[in-house]
């Protein structure tokens, strides 16, 4: 018999793991916008953090295994970057979101706690897994100033974004299992902005390497918002242990960082402006 022709449109579109992992910018957002709603309108904010909650659990499950069945030779480490990280990002934005519509809940106090305990306990797991992933990519294959890109800018916010969820967790009512935690939390709060602080210097030395001494185009591209949000985050997560903690150094180094972020972000919108402004011109002819 002849064998079926498969039509080219039919065929089977390789999966890419390297963009994978961007699919949990939407559980992040979903459950970001249900915090800033918490105050005002606590209906659409609890049904928003349900969504990003079963969102980011579908992914987390989903995700990981398309990762594996796509790979039929050689090892998975090739595809990992900085990207991966947004899978510990979108658990731990759940963790915020629980914990900030706990303060305005009238019932379901505990159910909020829980929820937001072991979303901040189960996105440092992932935090740490990831990390490991990305130093055996580093260490074991070879890697050039082009691998090296924004992306692995969001492993200095995430280190920030744990002590943002974690401040959040301690200031929560009492609970039992806030109650049994909080001491925790409050310990770790400290050594995961001394590694944000860490970070900050190395990536900065890292895209002084890629772009002056081996001169990569620094031309606009989205993940360049990869940036913007780390430095974004550390300013908020210096202020808010500054609160939590009662130290006056943290919350002025945040209050400080913060205009460096502003002007990233001023940087990039008009760098994403400008970008479109190009293309137009282009299409036009």
């Amino acid at each position: 018999m002849e064998a079926r022709r498969v039509s080219p449109r039919r065929r089977r579109r390789p999966y890419k793991p390297r963009t994978s992992f961007q699919f949990f910018t939407f559980p992040a957002a979903t459950n970001v916008l249900a915090a800033a709603l918490a105050t005002h309108k606590y209906l659409a904010a609890t049904a928003l953090l349900v969504v990003g909650t079963v969102a980011a659990i579908v992914l987390g499950y989903v995700v990981p295994w398309l990762i594996l069945l796509s790979r039929k030779t050689g090892s998975v480490l090739a595809d990992v970057d900085g990207t991966w990280f947004l899978w510990s990002v979108a658990i731990h934005s759940g963790a915020i979101g629980a914990a900030i519509l706990e303060h305005h809940a009238t019932s379901g106090k505990d159910v909020l706690a829980v929820v937001a305990v072991i979303s901040w306990s189960m996105g440092i797991v992932l935090y740490l897994c990831t990390a490991v992933l990305v130093m055996m990519r580093l260490i074991t294959l070879p890697v050039g100033p082009r691998d090296i890109g924004p992306p692995y800018w969001i492993l200095m916010g995430l280190s920030a974004l744990v002590v943002v969820a974690g401040t959040h967790i301690v200031g929560m009512d009492s609970t039992p299992i806030v109650d049994d935690i909080r001491g925790l939390v409050s310990g770790l709060l400290v050594m995961f902005w001394g590694i944000a602080a860490w970070l900050l210097p190395v990536m900065v030395a890292v895209g002084i390497w890629r772009h002056g001494m081996c001169r990569v185009p620094l031309t606009y591209t989205p993940a360049l918002w990869s940036i913007v949000f780390p430095l974004g985050m550390f300013a908020a997560s210096s202020m808010a242990l500054g609160d939590t903690d009662r130290v006056p150094l943290t919350t002025w180094i945040g209050r400080e960082l913060m205009w460096a972020a502003v002007a990233v972000w001023a940087a990039t919108y008009l760098a994403m402006a400008w970008s479109g402004v190009k293309r137009l011109r282009a299409i036009r002819g």
